[in-house]
């Protein structure tokens, strides 16, 4: 009898055992994740009741607004306008950058290349800088008034360009995501081929192909998995664009306060002082980017069965 209860018991505490290692993580999604997204949700169905002059208790009341802060959302010119800033932002930055990755992780993956430690090290490099003290940086760097680059032009004579301003605002803050992201998805794209076995190079050499053929044809379709997963994560990423432009915003009259969606939230919240229309707005931003990523993973898998069924 004894014995069987002891069977029991260990029994017993396998089966808890699972459930023990996965409550932090369920504690700490529940705490940092999930609790958050609910008080957004709750504060974008509530605002705020004015009565007379505002003053005084019970003059400011917080009340039930349903829908309403969600039809301002969607209803604000400025939400549009820094929608389409960051889709013309993003037009640039993505390609560029999952372009430079490819390049650079092809490059390092040839059989004759030098200094590969060193060279991958130089180009993931500029991911380990935070986002903000790159954004300042390249910031001094944009200011014709400090700029090592503009006194050069200005010495030889050549016409000085005005990167903090115009169209070429979106070319300056591009380059500062390009300069950061890059090597990030270099390596996840240099990871992927250096998974590939060394004998499809071997048969693709004794059928007669260049290593540039070899490159297109073999290495870029084995790895566009991870090119899937890098774009994946580049068009989060650009969605959520906020620290380049707020960093760069008082070095120049070209950055308005609302020139992101994020932007936009953060100045409702924290400038205007309406945070139940910056967080029903928040919400709008979350499920339009959520649709995206589930249109584009559903659209990537389609593709990759309908591949692997040929």
């Amino acid at each position: 009898m004894r014995g069987r209860a002891t069977r029991r018991t260990g029994q017993g505490a396998r089966r808890r055992a699972p459930y023990a290692f996965l409550a932090p993580a369920v504690v700490l999604f529940l705490l940092f994740f999930a609790l958050p997204i609910g008080y957004a949700i709750h504060l974008s169905l509530r605002t705020v009741e004015v009565r007379g002059l505002g003053l005084g208790s019970g003059a400011r009341q917080e009340v039930w607004a349903g829908l309403a802060n969600y039809t301002d959302a969607l209803g604000d010119p400025e939400l549009l306008d820094g929608a389409v800033r960051v889709a013309v932002y993003g037009l640039i930055v993505v390609p560029v950058m999952l372009g430079l990755a490819l390049l650079f992780a092809l490059l390092l993956d040839a059989d004759r290349v030098r200094g590969r430690r060193v060279s991958r090290l130089l180009i993931f490099l500029p991911y380990a800088i935070p986002g903000v003290i790159a954004a300042l940086l390249w910031g001094f760097l944009y200011l014709p008034s400090v700029s090592p680059l503009h006194h050069t032009l200005d010495a030889l004579g050549l016409p000085e360009p005005d990167l903090l301003g115009g169209n070429a605002l979106y070319l300056a803050l591009s380059n500062i995501a390009v300069w950061g992201g890059t090597g990030f998805n270099m390596i996840v794209i240099y990871t992927a081929l250096r998974a590939i076995p060394a004998d499809v190079y071997e048969a693709a050499r004794l059928d007669g192909c260049s290593q540039l053929q070899i490159a297109l044809r073999v290495k870029v379709p084995m790895v566009a998995p991870s090119l899937v997963l890098t774009f994946f994560f580049s068009i989060i990423a650009t969605l959520q664009v906020f620290s380049e432009p707020t960093t760069l915003r008082p070095l120049t009259n070209g950055v308005p306060t609302t020139w992101s969606p994020l932007m936009k939230v953060y100045q409702d919240a924290f400038g205007n002082g309406d945070i139940h229309s910056a967080a029903a707005t928040a919400v709008v931003i979350a499920l339009i980017t959520l649709a995206l990523s589930f249109g584009f993973l559903r659209a990537a898998g389609a593709r990759t069965r309908q591949e692997e069924a040929r």
